[in-house]
């Protein structure tokens, strides 16, 4: 698989019960500045479960950073602003599932 080209970065996520909204909303705000102190990542966007089909199994919250390869990932992953908000964001899931995908469009 080529590295180049654009890579969203999904990540599902359900809360530890005992997080609480303010809580919640300083990990967000700490998982969008990454935008800003880490070059290879373009966007961030988010949002909660809206779904009507109850599919969820669980996971509340989903997570999407924008990076225009997939080394762009990988340098993500070892910067050390990522290292250190990851050290105090996965404690606190229950549960989480990451994907990284190249957009197709159907023609």
């Amino acid at each position: 698989m080529a590295s180049g080209g654009v890579v969203k970065h999904i990540l599902l996520a359900r809360f530890k019960e005992d997080v609480t909204q303010e809580r919640l909303d300083e990990l967000i705000r700490g998982y969008a500045a990454l935008v800003a102190a880490v070059p290879s990542m373009k966007a961030f966007h988010w949002g909660t479960d809206v779904s009507i089909e109850n599919l969820h199994q669980g996971f509340t919250h989903v997570f999407e950073s924008t990076f225009e390869s997939t080394e762009g990932i990988k340098e993500y992953i070892e910067h050390p602003a990522h290292v250190e908000f990851a050290n105090v964001f996965l404690p606190v899931l229950d549960k989480v599932i990451v994907i990284d995908y190249k957009p197709t469009s159907v023609n």
